[in-house]
């Protein structure tokens, strides 16, 4: 069976710069992942990661691999099937499409992500990054005097409204219930702002469009009745689906799904610690996940210092 001191399960930002930073302490670590690179991927343009203005998605996740390879950092191209702690080491059992292996790790750093909850409906996921995002932080700034729709009735939703009318010309802020599930405060601040237009009991059913978004088409639930709305974004924040059902039984998790665990990455089973999107945090970007990465690692070599 391979051992290493570091499985990092996941490949996207965080996972990949605790590959960097481990294999500059000189610490054995191993990358796992099926396709390393992380959903900054998908993204069409990356405008607010620091020195590097309007990268692609691609390029960006590209350039965190090729430093984490020059490094040294070594990669396994398999999906990690389970996760169990014996005493004072982890066993991984790795599946690479064909058959399965083992890998025993004195410590695991636990950055596989999470998903986006998409709507599941024809244009969506054909214009994701045309016009269809999942991030306003990320791709607000591409929408400057121009009309979006947001949809979703979460605290994320309209936090994401309120962002994006500070920037668009006109939001519609699309719900499917009559009343928000988000916090009173964000709810009246944007009850208040004039160029946030709600459109209430409502659910899209198609993203228009050719080359990007032009129009949503949307259904009223109480009378049945269609109709289309011009806009040059849609913005889907329905929620997130955290991968955390291999570590659910070593470590605490929230009622969402996410690790429990602070910057430090430190989780409640010894030697376990979490990464990027997938740990409890208030924002998720790619500039918060590599910082996620280079604390666990520091965290890793304390525990592995004192074993």
């Amino acid at each position: 069976m391979k051992q290493t001191d570091i499985a990092i399960v996941g490949g996207g930002s965080a996972g990949l710069t605790a590959a960097i930073y481990a294999a500059r302490e000189q610490i054995d670590a191993v990358v796992i992942d099926e396709f390393a690179g992380g959903q900054i991927l998908q993204a069409d343009i990356v405008d607010n990661y620091p020195a590097l203005p309007g990268i692609s998605g691609g390029e960006l996740g590209e350039a965190f691999r090729s430093h984490a390879e020059e490094k040294g950092a070594e990669f396994l191209e398999c999906a990690v099937a389970a996760i169990d702690k014996n005493r004072d080491h982890f066993e991984l059992k790795l599946f690479d499409g064909m058959q399965e292996s083992f890998l025993q790790a004195k410590s695991v750093i636990y950055a596989a992500g999470c998903q986006h909850r998409h709507l599941n409906i024809p244009g969506e996921e054909r214009l994701t990054g045309h016009g269809v995002s999942y991030c306003a932080s990320c791709d607000a700034a591409f929408y400057q005097d121009k009309t979006v729709a947001v949809i979703g009735g979460g605290d994320t939703a309209l936090s994401e409204a309120w962002m994006l009318s500070r920037i668009a010309k006109t939001v519609y802020l699309i719900h499917r219930r009559d009343t928000f599930r988000a916090a009173a405060d964000i709810v009246e601040s944007v009850s208040h702002t004039k160029n946030i237009q709600m459109i209430m009991h409502t659910v899209p059913l198609e993203i228009l469009g050719e080359q990007s978004v032009q129009a949503v088409r949307l259904q009223d639930k109480t009378t049945g009745e269609q109709r289309t709305v011009s806009v040059d974004g849609v913005f889907v924040a329905v929620g997130m689906l955290p991968d955390t059902n291999i570590i659910s039984h070593l470590a605490n998790i929230d009622e969402n799904g996410y690790v429990i665990a602070d910057e430090t990455g430190i989780t409640s089973c010894a030697g376990l610690f979490a990464a990027g999107d997938v740990r409890t945090k208030q924002f998720r970007q790619v500039v918060t996940a590599a910082a996620d990465g280079a604390n666990c690692v520091n965290s890793a070599e304390c525990y592995l210092r004192n074993l």
